[in-house]
């Protein structure tokens, strides 16, 4: 493509080394896992998920208790955290219609063997319709809940529930702008990728009057060589997901920053690569064997709609009762330990996990933004 027609932006870039149907990190095996390149919440252990069960259950009542109550789980993964509510038993769980979206068809391929699933019906895009209804009809799902279901996409309906997207919007392809002033001009440039003897290198050029003056905005005194990502794909992910939701809420779960705080960062601490559980080369090198990340800026969010609340991950988890689980799983593993049995571990374990996503080092960092609708 680059010899065809010249250097491409970086968006572009990402959009094959993580998703190209012939060779993208997440299509060739890519995945989150301790058997896989990186650590998500979920993959931490059961506990995230026993701690979102109860969130559920809070904006459940919260809404009236909607029945079909849908939970769309967008940036799936492999189903862990969907296999972890489900173990959970949350009180919404029989008006619970939880859909899996993943990209990655290797990924959704393993949602079977997480949860029984439901199998999406014609036209709707949404499982529990009936063939004869309007595309897009959403209905109770035949049966009790939890009933779980596997799509590609974020499937285009209006529903009452959730929308979450834990660690999706940083994976999302975004546009990369340098400013200048380290040399003759002045101005915001936008970082493409070339091709120079058989390998891809940077390309800068001056970055189109919209981008410029998007960056211009975002970071109104910046400094020369200073870069900054524009993430209009994770805005338009944004915007679909508030134009879906008639009633609950839009999650975003990730780690960010603000705009000027990144263009301050050295770019190699914002945008990142993991391979195998370790930091990958330079997002250029390789492109589809490692998987390229960058911290989402929450105030590009905000200027789709300002979040109605951000808090870090570790006070998420407090809120909807992490202290809780623990206490119960201590007091497990205090009448268990001489035994040794899987109860006790799971016990040990659970305390081991709250440690970990509560970290305010690491996974207890995370931002939490919720948009309230409705």
């Amino acid at each position: 493509m680059i010899r065809r027609l010249g250097p491409v932006t970086f968006a572009e870039l990402m959009e094959v080394a993580l998703y190209d149907a012939g060779g993208g990190f997440f299509v060739t095996g890519g995945a989150a896992g301790r058997a896989g390149d990186f650590l998500t919440s979920p993959e931490v252990g059961p506990l995230f998920g026993a701690v979102m069960a109860r969130a559920l259950d809070a904006w459940w009542a919260e809404s009236g208790q909607p029945d079909p109550y849908i939970v769309v789980d967008a940036g799936a993964g492999a189903g862990t955290l969907a296999a972890a509510v489900r173990a959970a038993q949350p009180a919404c769980a029989p008006a619970l219609h939880y859909v899996m979206v993943e990209r990655s068809e290797a990924l959704r391929a393993r949602h079977s063997k997480r949860v029984p699933l439901e199998p999406p019906s014609a036209g709707s895009g949404i499982a529990g319709a009936d063939e004869d209804d309007e595309p897009g009809a959403l209905h109770r799902p035949i049966g009790p809940g939890p009933t779980f279901t596997s799509l590609g996409a974020v499937p285009a309906v209006p529903l009452n529930g959730i929308v979450i997207a834990n660690e999706l919007l940083d994976n999302l392809p975004f546009h990369l702008l340098e400013r200048g002033g380290r040399g003759e001009r002045e101005g915001w440039d936008e970082v493409r990728v070339g091709e120079q003897d058989g390998r891809l290198i940077e390309v800068l050029v001056p970055a189109p009057p919209a981008l410029s003056a998007e960056a211009a905005t975002l970071v109104p005194r910046p400094t020369g060589g200073s870069r900054i990502p524009l993430q209009m794909e994770a805005r338009s992910w944004l915007s679909q997901a508030l134009s879906l939701v008639e009633l609950g809420r839009v999650v975003v779960i990730d780690y960010g920053d603000t705009t000027p705080s990144l263009a301050a960062r050295p770019p190699a601490e914002w945008l990142r690569t993991y391979r195998g559980h370790h930091r990958g080369g330079n997002p250029l090198e390789q492109p589809g064997s490692q998987d390229i990340t960058c911290e989402v800026a929450v105030d590009q969010l905000a200027r789709v709609r300002r979040p109605d609340l951000v808090r870090s991950q570790a006070e998420f988890l407090e809120s909807h009762g992490i202290e809780e689980l623990v206490v119960a799983a201590r007091a497990v593993w205090q009448q268990r330990a001489h035994l040794g049995d899987m109860d006790a571990l799971k016990a040990r374990s659970r305390v081991g996990e709250a440690a970990a996503l509560t970290d305010p080092a690491g996974l207890g960092s995370f931002r939490v933004l919720e948009w309230a609708v409705g």
